[in-house]
């Protein structure tokens, strides 16, 4: 058998060093002894089988193809609603909510943050009343719904449900996935209200009330997406990322939660980016991770706890405002590799996206490419195609071992909550995106139409413009919506929630339900919670 050893090079091969994205050294050829300590069963198994390396499904997408998703809000309720009627007739399966930049901070429109901001990087919702609109004429009982919103996750959920219950749909056949992902707010994207702490406690309320009332919503989507945005490595993702969904577990049955009630409805989230191959080995290195352990460290019983569920969005970092036509390219091939990797769920991203939300237009054309990669491609006919690659089986050994040892730093610090109040992750992925932005600029990695292959006199494209329009509509239903609704019922809704919070025993759902069906503001139900847990303010990382 011919030694992994890197071979010569030879004359007619470049003098640089080849690395995959994330700067990983990648050899010019790989050979069976790469992969000869790996033991079939053990490492790779049959799809289906543990450990799900090869997928958790024994027929692919034979069986069931992904759910094709495209992420839509913006503005008002009512035009993000006649956005996804428009999604949905192009033959989207699945609606995904992007909401803007007040909601996702728990501020109403008339709250001076909220200035300028209103519908501005989606779609604003205040009240039950905005829920309600946005989803008429869209039956929640048959179709699935994905929320990317954190902090205030339990009050849009809350939202959510009592939309369903007026529809008259079963909260315990309801399906979809609300994000809830503390985590990653505090390791990334920085949109987090309360401390830590308090934060994980509302997230185990969370679970806690879905495995009774609504035991076929996903209660969380533990998010590397974020994670990998803010110019974290692939392996960083993927260990960041489940090293955060073992904090989740850990603290579900520290809550007195059994493993096996919770864990089935945790789902993940992860990025789609440029390097193919990279990405293919880091979702199934995530899948053997994840099955490995919930049964050695949590001696979880059931197999639907063992089996890692995902969705991808391709990657919106990897996205040009140059050549903008050029990201049509990029995002096919980094769904395709989603596809490739055995994704549940997939968001590809729109042309226009690097300078705007995307158009109706773009955004279909996004969806097309979902589809033609499913019915075109044959891709979707066999399961793990590159399952057996030399190169694919070395590089998912690689990234679980590279991700593993993340866990052992990570433990000794005493947990993820604790490695994130010491900047352990932050440093991390602040480091390797420097790393990365130096490699571009030395031109050591290439960026087509930035750092090569420029054009000049590029004509513009069209995008779409949110005006201030949004907000002076949404102030108007609040101001209308506070002068009709029952005050003192509200008052006393807002009460019970500081009170639930204040204790360490009882669940904050149902006092939050009472507030929306009160018609409270998710404003007013934050400051509510803030008033009892105050808010969190980071220590700088340098």
């Amino acid at each position: 058998m011919k030694s992994v050893a890197e071979p010569a090079k030879t004359d007619t091969e470049a003098p640089r060093s080849f690395t995959t994205i994330s700067g990983r050294p990648v050899r010019r050829v790989y050979v069976p002894a790469d992969v000869a300590r790996l033991d079939y069963a053990r490492d790779v198994g049959d799809p289906g089988e543990f450990p799900y390396t090869r997928g958790i499904h024994a027929t692919g997408y034979r069986g069931k193809l992904w759910t094709m998703r495209q992420f839509a809000g913006f503005g008002t309720p009512e035009e993000t609603n006649e956005r996804y009627k428009t999604l949905l007739r192009a033959g989207g399966t699945g609606l995904s909510v992007a909401f803007d930049l007040p909601t996702l901070m728990g501020r109403d429109p008339d709250h001076g943050l909220s200035l300028g901001e209103v519908g501005k990087c989606g779609v604003n919702v205040t009240s039950l009343a905005d829920m309600e609109t946005l989803f008429d004429g869209i039956a929640l009982g048959d179709i699935t719904t994905s929320m990317t919103i954190n902090s205030p996750a339990a009050m849009i959920f809350a939202m959510y449900l009592v939309v369903a219950e007026k529809q008259g749909a079963d909260w315990k056949t309801l399906s979809g996935t609300i994000q809830n992902d503390i985590l990653k707010e505090f390791i990334a994207q920085k949109e987090y209200i309360f401390p830590p702490r308090p934060s994980m406690r509302l997230i185990t309320d969370v679970f806690r009330f879905c495995a009774r009332e609504a035991p076929k919503w996903n209660t969380i989507s533990v998010s590397g997406y974020h994670i990998r945005e803010a110019g974290a490595t692939a392996l960083q993702e993927l260990a960041f990322t489940l090293r955060d969904g073992v904090e989740y577990v850990q603290w579900g049955v520290d809550a007195g939660l059994h493993v096996d009630e919770f864990v089935p409805r945790i789902s993940f989230f992860f990025n789609a980016h440029s390097d193919f191959f990279e990405e293919i080995a880091k979702y199934r290195a995530a899948r053997k991770m994840w099955a490995d352990v919930m049964r050695e460290r949590f001696h979880a019983r059931s197999d639907r706890s063992w089996k890692l569920r995902f969705h991808t969005q391709t990657a919106g970092v990897s996205l040009t405002a140059q050549q903008p036509y050029n990201n049509v390219v990029r995002t096919a091939l980094q769904a395709l590799s989603a596809v490739l990797g055995g994704t549940n769920s997939l968001h590809t991203n729109s042309l226009d996206e690097a300078l705007a939300l995307p158009t109706a237009e773009a955004a279909t054309l996004a969806l097309r490419t979902q589809q033609i990669i499913a019915y075109e491609s044959g891709v979707a006919n066999v399961t793990d195609p590159l399952g057996g690659s030399y190169f694919v089986e070395t590089l998912t050994k690689e990234m679980e071992d590279g991700a593993l040892a993340y866990f052992d730093t990570i433990d000794k610090m005493g947990g993820m909550v604790d490695a994130i109040e010491r900047g352990f992750p932050q440093k991390e992925i602040a480091e390797a995106s420097y790393r990365f932005q130096q490699a571009v600029e030395r031109k050591e990695k290439t960026i087509v139409g930035v750092n090569a292959y420029l054009q000049e006199g590029e004509p513009p494209i069209e995008i779409l413009y949110i005006d201030e329009s949004a907000g002076d509509k949404q102030l108007s239903k609040l101001d209308r919506l506070k002068r009709t609704r029952n005050v003192d019922q509200v008052n006393r809704s807002l009460e019970r929630l500081r009170a639930a919070a204040r204790t360490t025993g009882e669940n904050v759902m149902p006092p939050i339900l009472d507030a929306v069906r009160a018609y409270a503001t998710i404003g007013e139900m934050c400051d509510a919670l803030r008033e009892v847990w105050g808010e969190y303010e980071e220590v700088p990382v340098i």
